[in-house]
């Protein structure tokens, strides 16, 4: 049985079906959603979504509820991603263009962390990127993200289908299906908290972490978090007092805020090429107290 029906441009809000394992109960401070998309390709920038689906926990405890959408992304799939999905033009010519879903999207996920397999560097800065082509600025600055699969990498390096072999003693049917994704992912973060629940990590150089897995969304986001990187494209990093440093081209490893002391171009240039609205955004506040400071002077 399908996951979804193709015939429709949207699945309306919904429970879970008869997915008694996905009725986990979380530990949070604030709702959650996990989510899962299928893309034209792998360019964040410059790729669309064509399926995206979500899983929304409730802090309070009430039901998860399910949403997924199929979009038209008015641009060509390329073959290597119809051969990973198998979503063909065909499917999706007669689906909703991402605008027409950008508002409930956007008022679905609300102030909620969020949570997904390889999400960081891929599902979360193209959903942003979605959004803000809409008018819409999806906040992360202040809510946690949870990239399931930092923790499998760092704790058993493997695929998705493996993690769910590991951790639920499962086959992944229906791999490369938004839902069928977002749902492993869900079943996958559960069965990891099982499992690592009391069980110290170890790095390479021996230190350790007294158990750093827990049901306890602010734990895991504080261990598995990299607060060298600064955004979703790594196009700029933290150096070790906290400074924003460029993470490429000609000032590479210098600090941003110097930079644009002596070289106001070079914001510009960055303004108007096809870096993320993440960078974008981060960069014009960094030049703003840039100018303020020399105000001040």
């Amino acid at each position: 049985m399908d996951l979804f029906d193709m015939s429709s441009s949207k699945e309306e809000s919904k429970q879970p079906q008869t997915q008694s394992e996905l009725m986990v109960k979380f530990n949070l401070q604030r709702d959650i959603v996990f989510f899962d998309i299928e893309s034209t390709g792998l360019n964040v920038l410059k790729d669309r979504i064509i399926q995206i689906a979500f899983i929304k926990y409730h802090a309070d405890g009430s039901a998860p509820i399910e949403k997924e959408f199929m979009v038209n992304p008015q641009v060509a799939i390329s073959a290597e991603a119809m051969a990973v999905h198998g979503i063909t033009p065909d499917m999706i010519k007669d689906k909703p263009l991402f605008s027409e879903i950008a508002q409930e999207i956007f008022d679905f996920l609300g102030d909620a962390d969020l949570s997904g397999y390889n999400s960081d560097r891929f599902d979360l800065p193209m959903l942003t990127e979605e959004l803000f082509r809409c008018g819409l600025d999806l906040e992360v600055e202040n809510r946690r993200t949870v990239d399931v699969q930092k923790i499998f990498y760092k704790m058993e390096p493997r695929t998705l289908k493996a993690a769910l072999k590991v951790y639920c003693g499962k086959e992944l049917e229906d791999a490369h299906d938004a839902l069928a994704d977002v749902r492993a992912t869900v079943e996958v973060f559960a069965g990891q908290i099982a499992k690592y629940d009391g069980v110290d990590y170890v790095d390479g150089d021996g230190f350790i972490t007294k158990a750093p897995i827990k049901n306890d969304i602010q734990a895991i986001t504080e261990f598995i978090s990299d607060y060298k990187v600064v955004d979703f494209t790594q196009r700029l990093r933290r150096d070790q007092k906290g400074d924003i440093m460029f993470n490429f081209g000609k000032y590479m490893n210098q600090k941003v805020a110097d930079v644009f002391s002596r070289d106001k171009n070079y914001y510009h240039w960055i303004m108007q090429k096809d870096f993320s609205s993440q960078v974008k955004k981060i960069v014009k506040k960094i030049m703003e107290e840039v100018e303020a400071s020399k105000k001040a002077q």
